[in-house]
């Protein structure tokens, strides 16, 4: 097992709608070592998943992303990111609606702001509306209760994730492929 708490490691840390989505996908990601889903951005100290859906807590459902960036780079993740969910929709994707499915990049240092904020300027062309993906700085981070890790993986007859999980999946595989982990 890769030690991803060595200097040679980064975290990114993205709100896309459902964590299931994101966590799924970031984990066929070469050079991503461990992908955790949680909690991020609200004024509730160590909330439940019961207490984020209320939309009371402020905060967003998140994935912390724990990659290598000689194998990928902070950009790339962000361009799959921006590939995989509609930043366009505020407080929404899909039939998911709510603060705590807010489009987010929450930076760790002021090198990822500026690049998200690239990105996201490169990014626009694509898009027919405005992107309202927020960028603000990482806060605290809640990790998620054990059942929502590795969901997909766990569950994937799963009605959501066969309608909403698996398509996003594909997607990625699809359009992505150059960055797939390869099988081992």
């Amino acid at each position: 097992m890769v030690d991803t708490h060595d200097a040679d490691y980064d975290v990114a840390t993205l709100a896309g709608g459902c964590f299931w989505c994101l966590e799924a996908v970031y984990q066929d990601v070469q050079g991503v070592s461990k992908v955790v889903s949680g909690y991020m951005g609200g004024h509730t100290d160590n909330p439940t998943y019961r207490a984020v859906c209320s939309g009371n807590t402020g905060h967003a459902e998140v994935v912390q992303v724990t990659f290598d960036p000689n194998q990928v780079a902070y950009k790339d993740l962000l361009g799959i990111f921006f590939g995989i969910h509609d930043p366009t929709t505020l407080n929404r994707q899909g039939h998911d609606i709510g603060t705590q499915y807010r489009s987010a990049v929450f930076y760790h240092n002021d090198v990822q702001k500026e690049a998200a904020e690239q990105v996201i300027a490169e990014a626009q062309d694509a898009w027919d509306n405005p992107i309202v993906t927020e960028v603000t700085p990482a806060v605290r981070f809640y990790e998620a209760e054990d059942y929502h890790q590795n969901y997909f993986r766990n569950n994937p007859s799963q009605p959501y994730c066969t309608a909403v999980v698996a398509p996003k999946v594909t997607k990625f595989r699809k359009y992505y492929s150059d960055k797939l982990r390869i099988a081992s």
